[in-house]
């Protein structure tokens, strides 16, 4: 674990250094938090000239990566299980916007979600949309909320594979990461 936190903080820190950009966050995610967060990096990238259909994708898969802390982090508040605990990032590259998020999630759920993310990652643009509405139909709301649309909408968006890293931790958990990129670009198409 140590070794990936290491990685993470020298990759931040030479982005920080290169850029200036990164919005970085660690800790409880709320609705509140979520919402702040939002609204600075969607500023932030409102000042860059990007394109608007960059902008609202970025926007929109922002959005979905943070409400996947709160609804499937297993590091949350015991008095509220809304609140989750996790890390997100959100940068720019040369053609590109990425968000990084992490947080923990039991054992039992790792084969779960490898299986997803690996299902959606070898799907066609068709494939996604599909999978999109019958979600839509046959989905069922989670004790959470969660009715297992981020997923398929964040690869939907992004139009780009999902990478993701499964860390082992303590008490039967792992740290999951997420990472997606988000091509610049001026297509408005699906949105």
């Amino acid at each position: 674990m140590d070794s990936v936190i290491y990685f993470i903080k020298s990759t931040l820190a030479n982005e920080i250094a290169a850029s200036g950009f990164p919005l970085i966050y660690k800790g409880e995610m709320n609705h509140q938090i979520m919402r702040s967060f939002a609204f600075m990096a969607n500023r932030k990238i409102a000042e860059m000239n990007v394109p608007t259909a960059t902008r609202k994708r970025v926007f929109h898969i922002m959005i979905e990566c943070l409400q996947n802390i709160t609804k499937h982090s297993d590091d949350y508040d015991e008095k509220d299980k809304q609140i989750g605990n996790g890390l997100f990032v959100v940068g720019k590259e040369r053609d590109s916007f990425y968000i990084v998020t992490g947080n923990l999630i039991s054992n039992n759920k790792v084969p779960i979600l490898e299986q997803r993310l690996e299902r959606l990652n070898n799907a066609s643009p068709t494939q996604l949309k599909e999978m999109f509405m019958q979600q839509m139909v046959e989905g069922e709301l989670n004790e959470k909320g969660g009715a297992g649309l981020g997923l398929i909408d964040i690869a939907r968006k992004s139009k780009r594979k999902l990478y993701y890293h499964f860390v082992p931790y303590e008490n039967n958990r792992h740290f999951f990461i997420l990472a997606v990129t988000i091509p610049i670009s001026a297509e408005e198409d699906d949105f």
